[in-house]
Order: structure tokens, then C-alpha cells, then sequence
């Protein structure tokens, strides 16, 4: 019990950390000294000028470790538990390189700014170069957290969409609609894509229509999206015929494999690690009846081969796991498209990795077990593509 009352001052000092990050970029009296944090770096965390460096660990990194070591030590002498003194000791060991570096004595940088390639990308729970490249060189506004991302994920800072360009397959639908109105309102630059040959949406919102089976002629204009959103579809309902069963594989699998495919060969640049994202919407039928047979065994077999491509993406992937919400596809759904697109776009921006979004609470349970136990299956019984490795 001792031990965690330990480790929970040091997650103390972490979120100290973090609040004194984000008092830099609003509060005026520190504000200027937290710019020259961001000067002090070039776009491959090379140092761009010693001098600024050293100024910005002078009177940025000292300061924000000197915040940690005395915010911690008035907890640890409140609280009188020696156990709460760990977090006390763990903000001198910030304090103590920053001064060293800011006195020129020490060269050795923390792991967040080491320069080179991005090679991963953003960690989910622990903060790796990739997720803080982003809050450097993509949105300074965001990505605030130091070493735990648990701030950021709280706050909703973990994904920034503002000036993204995003783009959305199937967004004549009743989901696609509303996803496109809601990244608007994010900032996003939004394309939506579709194959109705005269769709009507705002002003500001850029159309490309596009045909099934034609997914290469869409790869330039990939190269210039951060984020695409996969979500088009179709539902055959009780037809099983050798027709129904191809158009239902051609455009909730095989379409949507292709697409992934060509999107992820976009990444090509370190940088892309960092920006580009893909959100794939599986459904609920991944781990439950939906009723509709070759829908369900469509989105299955999708939902498979997407946990496949995660092992060696490139960017991040993003699962929806939505349950039935009333669209063209359901209109018997009884969730609103509207309140689906927002909570998907709520829980992106705290960095969740599968959304799942749906009235059955069986699903919040048994869709971690089965992507978990299936990427399992996969690591083990496949070999890592070579291509991706190379990369």
C-alpha cells in the first residue's frame, strides 16, 4: 500500500508537469519562456540554436521542475508518509540534467526530443517521440503530456483535428453526413467522398465522387489526406444469393481492404507517422449477431483483416464498433447518427484506438477480449511484412 501511495506522487509530479506545459502556451508571464522551448528545435528535434537552448532549459525546464520538486515535497510534508517523498526525488531528477543543460555541461537530451527519424508510431499510454513531434511541429495547442498521456486524454488534446484534411468515404449517408458537419466544426478540412453522382453539402466541404472498384484512381489525392475515415457500406438484409453475397464481400471487405492498402502506402515520410490516421468503421457486428447475415460475416471477416494490418501499420488505426444507429443501411437503428458521429469524434480526440459506440454493454466486454486474443493469433501465426519493416 506504502509503494503505490508512492507511485501515486509520482503521477502527482507527472500532472504537475503537464498543468505547468499547458499554463505555457496561455499564461502570459511564462509564455515567453516556453517559446523558446519550441524555437530551441528543428523538425528533426536537432538542436537549431545552442544558444536559445540553453535559455530555454534555463528559464523553461528548470522552472517546470522546480514547480514538480516543490509541489511534491508539500504533499510528501503534509501528508507526513515517507513513500511520498518518491515523487519529490523523481522531479529532482528532472531538475538536475535541466540545469546541467542549461549551463552547457550536459549534451544528452531526454528520450521526447532525441533527434533523428520518427520510426513508431504515437504510444497510446506513455508519451514516445512520435506523440510529442506532434505537439512541436503539428499542433502546438495539443499533445500537452510530458510522460503519461493521461492529461491529455482527460483534457481531449490527445488528437488535434484543426486544419487536418479528412477525408470521408461514404458521406451521403446518414453517418457520413454527420461526421463530415461535426470535423467541420473541428477545424478539419474535410473531402467528402461518394459515389452519389450529385450529392449536396456545405459550401466549405470539398466532393470527390468516386466509382467501387476504382479505389486506385483515388491515390493522389491520398497523398494529401492526414486522416481517412472508411465508412461506406452495404446491407443485403435476408438475400442470400451468390449476388448478394459478392456485392456484400466487394464493398464491406474488399473495397475497404483496397482503400487501407493504398492509403497506408501513402506513408512515406517520418512526418506521416505522426499525422496520418485511418479510422475504419468494423461495426458491432464484429462480435455480434447483426441480424443480417452476410453483413455480419462481411464486417467480420473486414474487422479480421484490419487487426492484421495493425501489427506492421505504419500510422494509426482506428476501429468504429458501432452499434445500430438509424441510417439508410438501418432504419430500424435506435441510435442517432448524430450523437454516433459526435461521441466518435469525442473519443478520438482522447486517443481511444477501438470507438466503440453502441447500447449493448456485452460489447464493451467482449470486443477487447476478441481483438486482443486475435492480434494474439496473428503476431504469433504470421511473419511481419518485410516492406513495412524495411520502411
Amino acid at each position: 500500500m506504502q509503494f503505490i501511495l508512492g507511485l501515486c506522487s509520482i503521477l502527482f509530479a507527472e500532472v504537475v508537469r503537464d498543468l505547468y506545459h499547458i499554463a505555457g502556451h496561455y499564461w502570459q508571464p511564462i509564455k515567453q519562456f516556453h517559446l523558446l522551448h519550441h524555437k530551441a528545435y528543428r523538425k528533426d528535434f536537432s538542436i537549431a540554436n545552442m544558444e536559445v537552448y540553453q535559455k530555454a532549459q534555463l528559464y523553461n525546464d528548470v522552472p517546470e521542475a522546480l514547480c514538480m520538486v516543490s509541489l511534491s515535497a508539500s504533499i510528501a510534508w503534509l501528508t507526513q508518509n515517507p513513500w511520498m517523498w518518491m515523487g519529490c526525488v523523481y522531479s529532482v531528477a528532472f531538475l538536475i540534467p535541466a540545469a546541467l543543460r542549461s549551463q552547457g555541461m550536459l549534451m544528452f537530451t531526454d528520450f521526447s526530443h532525441e533527434p533523428g527519424d520518427l520510426v513508431g508510431i504515437p504510444a497510446q499510454w506513455r508519451v514516445n517521440r512520435t506523440y510529442h513531434w506532434r505537439h512541436h511541429f503539428d499542433e502546438t495547442n495539443a499533445y500537452y503530456a510530458g510522460h503519461f498521456t493521461s492529461v491529455d486524454r482527460i483534457i481531449g488534446t490527445s488528437l488535434s483535428l484543426k486544419g487536418k484534411v479528412v477525408a470521408v468515404t461514404g458521406a451521403s449517408g446518414a453517418l457520413g453526413r454527420e461526421l463530415v458537419r461535426e470535423l467541420s466544426g473541428q477545424g478539419a478540412k474535410v473531402i467528402a467522398i461518394t459515389t452519389n453522382p450529385s450529392p449536396i453539402f456545405d459550401r466549405d466541404v470539398q466532393v470527390l465522387t468516386w466509382q467501387l472498384g476504382a479505389e486506385s484512381e483515388l491515390l493522389d489525392r491520398l497523398q494529401s489526406i492526414d486522416i481517412l475515415i472508411v465508412n461506406h457500406g452495404v446491407n443485403v438484409y435476408g438475400d442470400r444469393s451468390g449476388a448478394a453475397v459478392s456485392k456484400s464481400f466487394e464493398i464491406n471487405t474488399f473495397s475497404i481492404i483496397r482503400l487501407t492498402e493504398l492509403f497506408l502506402s501513402t506513408v512515406t515520410a517520418s512526418s506521416d507517422r505522426a499525422t496520418k490516421e485511418l479510422w475504419i468503421n468494423t461495426s458491432e457486428a464484429e462480435v455480434n449477431p447483426a441480424f443480417s447475415p452476410l453483413y455480419e460475416l462481411s464486417k467480420r471477416t473486414l474487422g479480421d483483416l484490419v487487426t492484421l494490418q495493425r501489427l506492421d501499420a505504419p500510422c494509426i488505426i482506428r476501429k468504429l464498433v458501432l452499434g445500430p444507429f438509424k441510417s439508410q443501411l438501418n432504419p430500424y437503428g435506435v441510435m442517432s447518427a448524430r450523437w454516433v458521429a459526435r461521441s466518435i469524434i469525442f473519443l478520438a480526440k482522447r486517443d481511444f484506438r477501438n470507438i466503440i459506440i453502441t447500447i449493448n454493454p456485452l460489447t464493451y466486454l467482449f470486443f477487447p477480449i476478441k481483438e486482443s486474443c486475435q492480434s494474439l493469433y496473428f503476431r504469433l501465426f504470421t511473419k511481419r511484412n518485410k516492406i513495412a519493416a524495411d520502411s
